[in-house]
């Protein structure tokens, strides 16, 4: 075996290997990082020097100061856990370690929820002309019309490159995770709210400055995640939607009104990226539930 690592040289390590090997994008390298330096600062507080020495007795001990003091999700909870069996699979295969403590640890199990999706007419009071015109407004509400018409996750719609949309073929190039490239078309609407963004909105917020992203700040730079998420959150109480509406919850909505006018499934899939079908077919469970409350609504013997 070779000699074991620090904590610390552990990590470089792995995150070595998730970005240059598994070639995962910035943002799912970020949540490992975190989920797994959150682990070795609690291996640090318990005084263990060497992750050779993490026992079942350790992690019982993380895992009920995560139920317990950190009072995290569910959801939060086995994502830490799955991260942490990623990372100790790896140290393991390269013979870094001894065993791996976290293999007979089972991800928590909970029934999955569905995805929260707008209705049609919800999404058209969002996308409905701001009260107040402005080139501020204008871009924000042609990010909207661009989300709900691409289905884009939002680091890759606040990211998404100048050149990367192509209005002569209404498609949008994506780079998404994984570094994997994705086209995806966009209609008519959308192509003219971006066409009017560019050729009025976009050059007056440059003020004379260039940048290669499509959507900017007064500075030329993206927009964060962050600051995308509260513009959405304004623009759906201004339409009173009140909702916990996220731009995520936008993207849910594409995929199930698709399905509901009948799109096909592999067609979904591939707009959204998704690697693995099941994760799409989820959205048909959305319009299934939605199917039974309007029969049990409306149906005389419902």
């Amino acid at each position: 075996m070779k000699t074991t690592p620090s904590f610390a040289a552990a990590h470089e390590l792995y995150l070595h290997y998730l970005i240059s090997e598994r070639r995962l994008a910035e943002n799912s390298v970020e949540a490992y990082a975190a989920d797994i330096n959150f682990f070795l600062s609690f291996l640090t507080a318990q005084r263990k020097k060497t992750l050779n020495g993490v026992d079942p007795a350790t992690i019982q001990s993380f895992l009920e100061q995560c139920r317990e003091r950190q009072r995290v999700s569910h959801r939060t909870n086995a994502r830490r856990i799955s991260a942490l069996k990623s990372f100790f699979t790896f140290l393991l295969r390269e013979n870094l370690i001894t065993h791996n403590p976290f293999s007979t640890v089972e991800l928590p199990r909970s029934g999955k929820s569905l995805p929260k999706a707008l209705s049609q007419k919800e999404v058209m009071r969002l996308l409905a002309p701001p009260t107040l015109a402005s080139p501020i407004a204008d871009r924000d509400t042609t990010m909207l019309f661009l989300l709900y018409s691409t289905g884009l996750r939002v680091s890759e719609l606040v990211q998404l490159p100048l050149a990367a949309c192509n209005l002569t073929a209404g498609f949008v190039r994506v780079l998404g995770k994984g570094n994997k490239e994705r086209l995806i078309p966009f209609g008519d609407q959308a192509k003219d709210k971006i066409d009017h963004y560019l050729k009025n909105s976009r050059p007056h917020i440059l003020k004379g400055k260039r940048s290669n992203y499509l959507f900017i700040t007064g500075r030329g730079s993206c927009m964060t995640r962050l600051r995308f998420w509260q513009i959405v959150r304004k623009i759906a109480l201004a339409a009173g939607i009140d909702k916990n509406i996220s731009p995520h919850m936008i993207r849910h909505s594409f995929a199930t009104h698709l399905l509901s006018h009948g799109a096909d499934l592999r067609a979904v899939q591939m707009m959204l990226g998704h690697t693995d079908i099941a994760t799409t077919q989820i959205y048909t469970q959305v319009d299934q539930d939605r199917l039974k409350s309007i029969h049990k609504k409306f149906h005389p013997r419902g």
